[in-house]
């Protein structure tokens, strides 16, 4: 779950960072992700899953992530929310669910914290 590069540009910000997939059996799979924000959606967030299938994005609330690394959130389609991994590592759950699946994700807490700072930079709240 270490984020491989980041990337920065004036309009925009973007991290990768390997999440863990959970099943429903509790087995994990690792899968490469880029987390990006833009100046021109200052609202959303989005992450790129990066699968041989071609990539799927989804985009949500930046605010609904930032809520997420400290207290449950999220009503609908997408559910943010603190917790501890199997290892004692921080982690952040996000739950994605569509009319066609339903996906859970752990990603380290670290790395979300450091997108998440990152489009702040760019565009404080409450500035959007």
């Amino acid at each position: 779950m270490a984020s491989k590069n980041d990337r920065r540009g004036a309009e925009s910000v973007t991290h990768d960072i390997t999440i863990q997939c959970i099943d429903a059996s509790g087995r994990t799979q690792d899968l490469d992700t880029v987390f990006s924000y833009s100046k021109e959606d200052p609202f959303g967030v989005t992450i790129m899953f990066l699968t041989p299938e071609g990539d799927l994005p989804w985009t949500f609330s930046r605010d609904l992530l930032l809520r997420g690394l400290t207290a449950p959130s999220g009503e609908g389609d997408v559910h943010v929310c603190p917790s501890i991994s199997d290892h004692g590592r921080a982690v952040v759950i996000i739950e994605l669910s569509s009319p066609d699946g339903h996906l859970v994700t752990e990603s380290r807490t670290d790395e979300v914290f450091t997108f998440i700072q990152r489009s702040l930079a760019l565009v404080p709240e409450g500035e959007e």
